[in-house]
């Protein structure tokens, strides 16, 4: 498993090590010996799954705030997705940066994104299943978005009228929200 740092404070690509063969192949997805030996400490406590039909959906900026704040592991197990997490944490030395990384079926890579992010996605192709972990249960009360083209945020999605639902097109700017991490 190839652990690689990215310019945002404590997110990190995760590769797996992939074994094919003329059947197929064959990874380990998640280690939790493997993460601790590389001093990322999570207890996952649940598995999700999306799918999307069509290119051009995205889902985000999403979070949860406060003590129901979810760490999570993402992947994409059926086509392609641009995986975009921004540092909401305020005393990081990234905050409010971002960083976009592509996610797909052929590059097996995932994302390892601590608590205090806003993250969100957008598909590259019809047809995608986005799977994640996280160290949290998912909390009603505490869920928040933030608009996907926020331009405090500036971030470059490669896209102008994409697919949203009801939730992310009536999203608040980052200025109006109570989003806190500290």
């Amino acid at each position: 498993m190839n652990i690689i740092k990215t310019k945002l404070q404590d997110v990190y690509i995760i590769e797996p090590q992939v074994f094919k063969d003329s059947r197929g192949w064959f990874l380990e997805s998640w280690s939790k010996k493997k993460f601790e030996e590389a001093g990322l400490h999570y207890d996952f406590v649940q598995d999700n799954h999306s799918f999307s039909n069509t290119k051009g959906v995205l889902r985000g900026l999403h979070c949860q705030k406060g003590n129901a704040a979810q760490a999570k592991l993402v992947r994409c197990i059926r086509g392609a997705v641009l995986d975009v997490v921004v540092d909401m944490r305020r005393s990081s030395p990234t905050y409010k940066q971002w960083i976009a990384v592509e996610l797909s079926q052929d590059n097996f890579r995932q994302l390892l994104i601590p608590r205090g992010f806003l993250h969100g996605y957008l598909t590259l192709t019809d047809n995608v299943e986005f799977v994640y972990k996280v160290d949290n249960y998912y909390n009603k009360e505490a869920d928040r978005s933030i608009r996907w083209d926020d331009p405090e945020l500036g971030i470059e999605w490669g896209i102008t009228d994409p697919i949203l639902s009801e939730k992310d097109r009536n999203a608040p700017y980052l200025k109006d929200s109570d989003i806190d991490f500290i």
